[in-house]
This record gives structure tokens, sequence and C-alpha cells, in this order.
């Protein structure tokens, strides 16, 4: 069942790079969320996509959004991507892919692998709301982040 706008999120809780358990729940009340479910690690696409996102975080905190990144590689390749692209925000293992199918964000084949993360991203306001949906199946397709912002804009 794919997500839609108006939908509340799924609860979830992921491990990040320091293996510290990160919940989506942790934002409710306080943050609006912006979460990126990506294919793999150290591949241009996701390289650029995560880069550009480093590279534009004031202007999602300045929208008061936490930035999540959601891949189904392990902690520890996601560990030395994060440092090795020095990213500023959260990058959690998705490993046993429950979240990715749980937001429909999932590849049955993709370059032969099964079960990885199709290239997303959903806005989550602070009451818990999807106010953005995007899963894009080219994973060669960045998500439209002038949509995100523009979503972001309008939330309080």
């Amino acid at each position: 069942m794919s997500i839609k706008v108006g939908d509340n999120a799924p609860e979830f809780t992921l491990p990040n790079t320091e293996r510290e358990e990160i919940s989506l729940s942790e934002f409710k009340g306080n943050k609006n969320v912006l979460i990126l479910f990506f294919p793999f690690a150290f591949t241009g696409v996701c390289t650029k996509e995560l880069c550009s996102t480093r590279d534009n975080l004031k202007v999602y905190e300045n929208m008061n959004a936490e930035v999540l990144a959601i891949s189904v590689d392990s902690p520890f390749t996601l560990g030395k991507f994060k440092e090795e692209n020095k990213l500023n925000f959260n990058v959690l293992s998705d490993f046993n892919k429950n979240v990715s199918n749980t937001f429909d964000a999932i590849y049955k084949d993709f370059l032969g692998f099964s079960g990885v993360a199709k290239r997303s991203a959903f806005v989550v306001d602070k009451s818990g709301v999807v106010r953005y949906a995007e899963v894009l199946d080219n994973a060669g397709d960045l998500p439209n982040f002038e949509a995100i912002q523009s979503t972001l804009s309008e939330l309080d």
C-alpha cells in the first residue's frame, strides 16, 4: 500500500551510522521531517542527491525540518559513506527492508538485486501527517527538491 499525501506517516525506528536508534516519533510536535530513501551508498546519483541535501541543510533547518536519509545498506557501509561525503544529517539503515516496504519504496528488481530502496521523498509535518510523497521508478531521477521546499515552506 503506497503512502499518500494526507496519510498518517507510519512510525519507524532505525539505527543511524552511530548505531543509535532514531524514531520518527522523536520529531512529532517539534519538527517537520524530510525522509529521503535512496538505493545504494557510493553510487553517482545517490551521492549527488545527498551531497546536494548536505549543501542545502540550512534551507531545511530554516524551515524547521529534520532530514533523515534511509537506505537498505548496512549501518557500517552508511557510516563510511556519511564520513567520506561529510553528510551533516542522520543516515539510517533499513537493512531488514521493513520501513522501505511499509512506505512502498522498494524495487522488486534493481540491477539484479531485489529489495533495494526506491529513490523517494516524503515530507511529514509536526503532527505526523504526510504532506509530500514522491516515489520514483527510475533511480536515475532525483526528487523534486523545489516542490519539497515549497511544501516545507507552507508548514509551520
